[in-house]
């Protein structure tokens, strides 16, 4: 009897240390599974990103190979049509072509060129409106500012708003204007852009045009959460502001 109850006392023993073991060896490779699964992950991750960024880089250059020539196709037409000021605006044309062609290439320019090219788009614009139309212009520029020569600045940002405002301006009512607004302060952009919308060019056509899609596919890719941009039409007046908080977004690239 006694030796029965020592047998089965052994048995359950050696039952208890093999199932302690086996547990044990189930831990362990469940443990290693785990670590591989993670560290498979984070490459998995890690690629993911490496091909998200070299997407967005495509997408960038495809949108630049379409913003181009639309670009001087626009500004081409302003010049042929006023002849008589054909010299001024060969000018102007002259630094906005440079600027495409040696500057739009980069990733990044500084607040100070896109600021200049931006300036001389107005005046190449201007070419093809009425001396006496009421057509108003600010801009309050601090050139101290820790950015403004800094690449910090992505490339014919400002193309679109100005591109839109006189396209789609209704030149021949009395009430009509263009109104633009840009500032560089505290390491901030703002560009705020208002005209007399034509009746022919809604709100809606407005949105779904190529350059109006192209600056909102910019912004979100190059500054995620450092910018805003605000459209709005009311009372026959279109109005959009973009802000970019170019400071914020220059630490982070260096920083990251």
């Amino acid at each position: 009897m006694d030796g029965n109850y020592y047998m089965i006392h052994d048995y359950l023993i050696f039952i208890g240390v093999f199932a302690i073991f086996f547990f044990l060896t189930v831990s362990i490779y469940l443990f290693s599974q785990n670590q591989k699964f993670k560290i498979n992950n984070a490459k998995l991750s890690e690629a993911n990103k490496i091909i998200q960024q070299q997407l967005n880089e495509v997408q960038l250059e495809h949108i630049g190979t379409k913003l181009n020539p639309h670009l001087f196709k626009n500004i081409l037409n302003s010049v042929q049509s006023h002849a008589y000021q054909t010299y001024m605006s060969l000018d102007k044309l002259a630094n906005v072509l440079d600027y495409i062609l040696y500057e739009s290439n980069n990733k990044f320019v500084s607040p100070k060129e896109e600021l200049n090219f931006a300036l001389s788009l107005v005046e190449i614009n201007k070419i093809k409106i009425n001396p006496l139309f009421d057509f108003r212009i600010k801009y309050k520029i601090d050139k101290t500012d820790a950015i403004f020569e800094e690449k910090v600045f992505a490339p014919l940002i400002s193309v679109d708003l100005i591109e839109n405002a006189f396209k789609h301006t209704d030149f021949l009512a009395q009430d009509s204007f263009i109104a633009i607004q840009m500032e560089l302060q505290h390491g901030i952009f703002s560009m705020k852009v208002s005209n007399k919308a034509s009746l022919k060019n809604t709100l809606e056509k407005e949105k779904s045009g190529f350059g109006s899609q192209s600056l909102d596919q910019r912004l979100k890719m190059i500054y995620n959460n450092f910018y805003a941009l605000h459209k709005q039409s009311k009372n026959g007046i279109f109005t959009a502001e973009l802000t970019i908080n170019l400071a914020e977004f220059y630490d982070k690239m260096r920083y990251s």
